[in-house]
């Protein structure tokens, strides 16, 4: 009996029975055993179990066996991505349906995306039941990047989107404040100082007096063994906002907008055992949050190792965890739990005079089949309708919403609003699919689609057929763009500004959405779909993704920064792209704004007609007034057509873990002339987890060439005046191990390697050897941008050759002065600089430098990632002196 391979890779779970199992025709318990599994097994089941009991059934079949596990992976793991719509399997219905009896909530409380316990969310959310949520304060906008080069907002869009992520697996909800991750924080005084205290406090409150939780957690104590002022602020913010919630002389506003005074039953804080630092006490209430949950087929630890995961960004993939697991909780507020950490609080329909609920709710769940889950629409429908009899708004509120999306998840129906493009263009119409089938034949009698003021009415629904229907909507010229609602407005340096406040606390912008209303079983029920762009990949299969509202011109300068070195004229270009097939006549005056210090040629200039996609670059020569020194300045674009304004370009930054994330940027840049001697033109780039380095690099004057692992050998190493490794090489690149000796020999020969920061932890272990010389990692760091520096070797080459560095040199630094120090370093290394940040000792291992041989080499932790890509001209001279390779001059 033989089965390809190919075949059973092709066969996907919903044809499974009528594709693989004819090839069994004859034997007929294996042909039962093997169903009985598969079903098993697409219900969501232990997924170890569910292979073994498919392979038992072909002992001494090892070829066989083999095919039918390569099957078992490819359709488990094939085609899963964030992009494609949720659907539920019955086990998942049925623990929704449970959840209908519990009316208990819990907020937790931390500063950053990853501070989150996940398993307590996965446990309170799926084995408690209880409404759970998180609230991170920022959206970890100023922490480093292991996936790419994005920083600052552009790295905040990615981890809210890891964080959402993580909340589809785990069960729990999400909600932000406005606060900005300005980058590490060592006290809560100076976070709070830098996002505004009673701002983020009011934020704080505005979610928990919405949220409305019994119970709320912090993850950090306000003692500071958290290690992080975000994370001290944090609890310190959830002490305050406790009570200040309750209290309506506290940000009383906020009492007009549709929330009222909450006081929580408790505040808790879940103390923990990790980073050399246990605050677990014997004393404490516990909780055990390890269980296995048998209709998820999995454990807690499971799914918190999934839910963990998604921190891809942050290098947070971590193994599954099994078995028993102890949470300890000590009390800051209110009453200690003794017993249960919903003590005294009324988790029934009676805490809102409603129990005669509870019976109904029992009733539905013991007649509920796992076949047919569309036989429980009618008692559902009728449920809906008692609900809506509930006098307390909140939880009538919240159940209606869940009952409303169990009926459309028991009923099998299937919805969906697609276009063929990402985006929609102001002014112009898109085009959107709208499908409904009702694949299980449920009673429901007809269908309509409401978009904007119009709608769409479907044919008869017959049982699993598609009923289609096409429709353009217009989009209006002054309808608001595709903005994540945090960026619609100038932000603070420490915080965002959002004026709406129904918009503050929720984790995204509300996507365009098309609302289907139809009759099941005799009751009008509405379901808000999302408009979303498919298409097909030939390697993943279907994906959707966000359709976006782009403007109908977009305009942009050709980089971030441009650099002047020595006042040379620079040719910058600018980009003007027509997303609208604009008429002939139309034309657009393209003004360069800049200061009278600056002079550029051709500005303004007129772009003339359009035509979908019609482009156009133009280049201008920059240069200087009566400018002698350093200087940068921010130059801006913009085109109008005396009616109309644009000054905007779209962004764009996807991986395949998240869904694509458009948004728009002011048309800025920065131009910034730099006096700048460099020695050498030919530099190496080894790339790390990423950054924007080369790309300086190039504009200061060198060439540079990517190494990869075969790159580097002895013989092609010669040519290089420098190599420079980027941020994290050494935690990314399992193979560095292997090219150590050519890098050291190049090094021996007279050639120049900058390591730039390396991390040294359990997240980030460095996978190979660095140096020439032992040091090791620490995680020492200067968060003071504008931390006094100390030459300590004030004649040593790094700070006179090719450019002198003075104190100017670290005016205008961002974030932070350096991270992740050298320490315990050899006697072969020169210590460069010592720094400090308030109240605290001088570190001293910020750039380290040693000879070897001929050559050089240089550990630093300065942050040049994000000092460079700033347009920082001391940034600039520093580097060129650290990489310059003239030994004459530099060996001493």
């Amino acid at each position: 009996m033989q089965l390809k391979n190919y075949q059973l890779l092709k066969t996907s779970a919903s044809n499974f029975s009528t594709s693989v199992l004819p090839c069994f025709r004859g034997k007929l318990n294996l042909r039962k055993q093997i169903n009985y599994s598969f079903l098993n097994f697409y219900s969501n089941l232990s997924l170890r179990n569910q292979i073994t009991s498919v392979l038992l059934c072909f002992r001494g079949k090892l070829n066989l066996r083999k095919q039918i596990l390569l099957f078992l992976f490819a359709t488990m793991f094939c085609g899963v991505s964030a992009q494609v719509p949720k659907s539920y399997t019955s086990a998942e219905l049925l623990l929704q349906l449970k959840k209908l009896n519990v009316l208990g909530s819990v907020l937790y409380i931390a500063a950053h995306p990853d501070d989150e316990n996940t398993r307590l969310l996965a446990y309170l959310a799926n084995e408690k039941l209880y409404r759970t949520g998180y609230l991170s304060l920022t959206r970890g906008d100023g922490g480093q990047n292991l996936i790419g080069d994005e920083q600052g907002v552009d790295l905040g869009l990615i981890r809210t989107q890891e964080l959402l992520s993580a909340r589809r697996i785990d069960g729990a909800e999400q909600f932000f404040s406005r606060a900005f991750d300005f980058g590490f924080s060592k006290s809560p005084e100076e976070a709070m100082r830098f996002w505004g205290h009673d701002k983020i406090l009011s934020d704080v409150v505005w979610v928990i007096r919405k949220f409305k939780p019994d119970v709320i957690i912090t993850r950090f104590p306000t003692t500071g063994e958290g290690g992080h002022g975000h994370h001290t602020a944090s609890a310190m913010l959830a002490g305050e906002a406790f009570d200040a919630a309750a209290d309506p002389t506290k940000f009383p506003e906020q009492l007009t907008q549709g929330v009222t005074v909450w006081q929580a039953k408790r505040l808790l804080w879940n103390t923990f055992n990790f980073g050399g630092t246990n605050t677990q006490r014997d004393d404490q209430f516990k909780m055990e949050c390890g269980d296995y949950n048998p209709i998820l087929g999995k454990s807690y630890g499971e799914i918190a190792a999934a839910s963990r995961s998604q921190h891809k960004s942050q290098g947070f993939g971590v193994p599954a965890q099994r078995g028993s697991v102890i949470e300890y909780f000590k009390t800051i507020k209110g009453s200690a739990p003794v017993n249960d950490l919903m003590d005294d609080v009324d988790l029934g329909w009676n805490r809102i005079n409603a129990s005669s609920l509870t019976n109904e709710v029992k009733k539905i769940i013991e007649k509920f089949e796992v076949e047919h889950p569309e036989r429980s629409l009618l008692a559902l429908t009728k449920l809906y309708k008692n609900v809506g009899e509930v006098k307390d708004e909140y939880w009538k509120n919240l159940k209606l919403n869940a009952v409303n999306d169990l009926i459309e998840n028991c009923s099998g129906l299937f919805m969906d609003a697609t276009s063929n493009t990402q985006f929609a263009v102001q002014g112009d119409s898109l085009k959107i699919n709208l499908v409904v089938n009702n694949r299980s034949g449920a009673n429901i009698l007809s269908a309509d689609a409401f978009l904007n003021d119009d709608y769409v009415i479907f044919d008869q629904l017959k049982k699993n057929v598609n009923s289609v229907q096409n429709y353009s909507i217009y989009i209006r010229p002054n309808a608001k763009i595709t903005q994540p609602y945090w960026l619609e407005n100038a932000m603070d340096k420490g915080s965002f500004n959002v004026t709406d406040q129904q918009q503050i606390g929720k984790a995204e912008s509300d996507p365009m959405s098309v609302v289907f209303s139809m009759l099941v079983e005799g009751t009008e029920f509405k379901f808000r779909k999302p408009v979303r762009y498919k298409h097909t990949d030939p390697v993943k299969g279907e994906l959707y993704q966000p359709v976006s509202i782009i403007p109908k011109l977009e305009l942009n300068y050709a980089g971030d920064v441009f650099l002047a070195v020595n006042s040379k004229p620079v040719d910058i270009r600018t980009h003007i792209k027509a997303n609208l097939n604009l008429p002939e006549v139309a034309a657009y005056t393209v003004t360069k704004q800049t200061s009278s210090k600056i002079t550029n040629s051709n500005n303004p200039y007129v772009f003339k007609n359009g035509g979908m996609n019609k482009e156009n670059y133009e280049s201008s020569t920059f240069g200087f007034n009566a400018v002698d020194s350093d200087y940068t300045e921010q130059i801006r674009l913009q085109a109008g057509d005396g009616n109309n304004l644009f000054h905007q370009y779209k962004r764009t930054i996807e991986y395949d873990h998240i869904p694509s994330i458009v948004y728009f940027h002011d048309a800025t840049a920065k131009l910034s002339r730099v006096d700048l001697k460099t020695e050498g033109n030919f530099v190496g780039y080894i790339p790390g987890a990423g950054d924007k380095v080369p790309d300086a690099l190039i504009q200061m004057g060198y060439k540079v060439v990517t190494l990869k692992e075969s790159d580097i050998t002895a013989a092609n190493l010669r040519q290089f005046d420098a190599i420079v490794t980027g941020v994290r090489a050494y935690n990314t690149n399992e193979w560095m191990n292997n090219v150590y000796d050519e890098l050291m020999q190049y090094v021996k020969d007279g050639g120049v390697l900058l390591v730039q920061y390396n991390t040294s932890n359990q997240i980030g272990p460095v996978k190979a050897k660095i140096s020439p010389y032992p040091f090791t990692i620490s995680r020492n760091r200067i968060t003071d941008e504008e931390a006094k520096v100390n030459f300590l070797l004030p004649d040593h080459p790094a700070l006179n050759y090719p450019n002198k560095i003075t104190q100017k040199d670290f005016e205008g630094w961002i974030q932070e002065r350096s991270i992740y120090h050298a320490e315990n370093t050899d006697t072969a290394y020169k210590k460069i600089f010592s720094m400090k940040d308030p109240g605290e000792n001088e570190q001293d291992g910020s750039l380290i430098i040693a000879n070897y041989g001929k050559g050089r080499f240089v550990y630093t932790g300065l942050v040049f990632f994000r000092e460079l890509p700033a347009g920082v001209p001391g940034a600039y001279r520093l580097f060129a002196n650290l990489i310059a390779n003239n030994r004459s001059k530099y060996i001493k």
